[in-house]
């Protein structure tokens, strides 16, 4: 059974999985299911279509599946598609997709949105990811997994965040951010690679000691991109955790901060 507040709406065509806890006032739209284990705090408005996992906290005041925020937008139905243990928590708001683009917006699992963050229509967020207060996504924006958004941190739509990558406060980004690096200050820069957060993940003191050549490469040695990038590639044939930067490389569309 779930435990629903007397004071809360839920539509008719809403589905809640056993064990859900809905608090006071908080609406519950049709299309909107939700996974066991998950509580939904007071005030929290939730709109679908929307399908989100189990044991995910959804605090007070957050809002969760609205209206992509697109002049474009003309009512069609997208959604949002969230997994499993992620922490929303006061004044969150997360858009659906639009018909422009796959017209999904997804979030995975593990994640930590802390209050004020937005992430804006199709963006595809990975696992274990950390957005700090007022971090803000554009629409079609990527961020892959284990990556921190710290505190106003912003990224332009359709920018790509690799995975291990460090925003600090109040960065603008603008292009994408490889994989393991921090960028940081005004305008954006690059500053190094993320070694306390890799450090916490079991990342052992030779990666380590690659990662930073290969950042060496990538921003000290006044390559072309395409040079550093067969440097990389060539060094990826040993160094297998050089290989997802090299591969960021190739995908990248907006070029990367450098």
């Amino acid at each position: 059974m779930s435990d629903i507040h007397p004071t809360a709406i839920v539509a008719p065509g809403a589905e809640l999985d056993v064990g859900v806890t809905v608090g006071p006032y908080a609406v519950i739209g049709a299309g909107v299911r939700i996974g066991a284990g998950s509580t939904v705090g007071a005030h929290a408005v939730l709109k679908g279509p929307a399908t989100i996992g189990r044991d995910n906290r959804i605090f007070q005041f957050a809002s969760i599946g609205e209206d992509p925020q697109d002049k474009k937008y003309r009512g069609e139905p997208t959604q949002l598609a969230i997994g499993d243990r992620n922490t929303f928590r006061e004044f969150c708001t997360i858009n659906r997709g639009t018909a422009q683009d796959e017209g999904v917006t997804r979030i995975g699992n593990d994640n930590w949105i802390m209050s004020y963050v937005h992430v804006a229509h199709d963006c595809v967020v990975g696992n274990d990811v950390i957005f700090s207060n007022n971090a803000t996504l554009a629409g079609h924006v990527q961020v892959d997994d284990h990556v921190i958004c710290s505190g106003f941190s912003a990224v332009h739509q359709f920018c790509r965040l690799g995975a291990h990558s460090f925003l600090g406060g109040f960065a603008a980004v603008t292009r994408d951010v490889p994989p393991y690096v921090i960028v940081g200050g005004q305008p954006t820069a690059p500053h190094g690679i993320n070694s306390e957060g890799l450090k916490r993940r079991g990342f052992t003191a030779d990666q380590l000691r690659n990662l930073k050549e290969a950042y060496r490469i990538l921003y000290r040695e006044q390559l072309q991109l395409a040079e550093a990038r067969e440097r990389l590639a060539v060094l990826a044939d040993t160094q297998p955790e050089l290989r997802i930067l090299v591969d960021f490389i190739d995908k990248s569309e907006r070029s990367l901060i450098r």
